[in-house]
């Protein structure tokens, strides 16, 4: 889409090609939501906040034939969460809400604090005790038979009729809550309605140390699009698309598909490389296997990791490559290119400073 405008006979076709890759994106997003290995962006929250920002959406989504109360703890505790996986799990569970309710009654979003005294054990699952953030999304809907009560967090299960709904709603939320360090239940009676509550760790803030001087102003350096990048990525088409964005911001870019490759390449000690761009999981050694290596000779080197799974998905208990920055896929041209600079620009400001 960079080398077309909007004026070339193939670019309603990219344009088609660009909106089905982000849902296979987020399909597949859903799926590593459901099995705990996806991104998230961690984040102190107040649910209050999120939920008030959310209303009009909501409100939205339910009809006008519904009607949507939000009732708050006015002293309600702030989470650790990724706002906006957390915004996709009330989404979900509202419109769930509607359409138990085939568009017409009350559903009611309760934010409370609750403490456990003592280890709660209900479906499975042992909730600690603690304190926590309860959040209740209740319908007065059709409620949800027994023999279905059990399946209803898997995913592509659904009540709904062929084409109305993909059975991730759910299992995406679930996901999501659980990853999060939180804990998702049902309540519900056929004929009457439906409540999901959901447990949240209270997040207290740890007080930072009081400081008279201002943080130092960082002054962005003017880099040119230089630097030899070795990209390491078993996957050919991604390794194409990154060595062609790359590229054409100005890089030099030598490419191995595997870790092996790019050991050998960099036996050469004549061969300078500025970054390592590396793929985490490959056949073979994985990416911190060899670029812990590598950095035994070339220390100066930074290094991205880039991956699919969650960061803390690859700690093989070995120690951490100090200084790496973290690329979740997918990712676009510009968010590769960005921390590319963003870490050769480290470079540079150790070098001027």
């Amino acid at each position: 889409m960079c080398n077309h405008d909007e004026h070339d006979q193939d670019y309603g076709d990219l344009i088609q090609i660009h909106q089905n890759t982000n849902r296979a994106a987020s399909l597949v997003g859903q799926l590593l939501a459901f099995s705990r290995k996806q991104n998230l962006q961690l984040e102190t929250i107040d649910l209050r906040d999120t939920l008030s920002d959310l209303a009009h959406l909501l409100n939205r989504l339910v009809g006008e034939k519904v009607t949507l109360t939000l009732d708050h703890d006015p002293q309600l505790a702030h989470i650790r969460a990724d706002k906006r996986q957390l915004e996709q799990v009330l989404m979900n569970l509202v419109v769930n809400a509607r359409d138990a309710m085939q568009g017409a009654g009350e559903i009611r979003v309760v934010t409370k604090n609750t403490t456990l005294t003592k280890a709660m054990h209900r479906d499975r699952a042992t909730v600690p005790a603690g304190d926590y953030v309860l959040v209740k999304v209740i319908d007065e809907g059709q409620g949800i038979l027994a023999e279905k009560l059990g399946k209803i967090f898997e995913p592509f299960f659904t009540t709904k009729r062929p084409g109305e709904g993909t059975g991730l709603g759910l299992s995406t939320a679930y996901g999501i809550v659980k990853q999060t360090g939180g804990y998702i239940f049902v309540d519900t009676v056929v004929g009457e309605g439906t409540t999901f509550s959901l447990f949240f760790p209270c997040h207290v803030e740890k007080e930072k140390p009081a400081s008279d001087a201002p943080p130092a102003a960082q002054p962005r350096i003017k880099t040119s699009a230089e630097g030899v990048v070795l990209l390491v990525e078993d996957e050919a088409p991604v390794r194409a698309f990154a060595t062609r964005a790359l590229r054409l911001r100005g890089y030099t870019v030598l490419e191995a598909d595997h870790a092996e490759a790019a050991l050998e390449m960099l036996e050469n000690e004549d061969l300078h490389v500025d970054i390592f761009v590396t793929d985490v999981i490959m056949p073979g050694l994985d990416g911190p296997t060899w670029v812990r290596q590598a950095l035994k000779s070339r220390p100066d080197t930074k290094v991205v990791f880039v991956s699919g799974y969650p960061e803390d998905a690859f700690d093989d208990g070995q120690p951490e490559v100090l200084g790496a920055a973290f690329l979740p896929k997918p990712f676009s041209l510009k968010d590769l290119t960005d921390a590319v600079q963003d870490q050769l620009r480290g470079t540079a400001e150790l070098v001027e400073g």
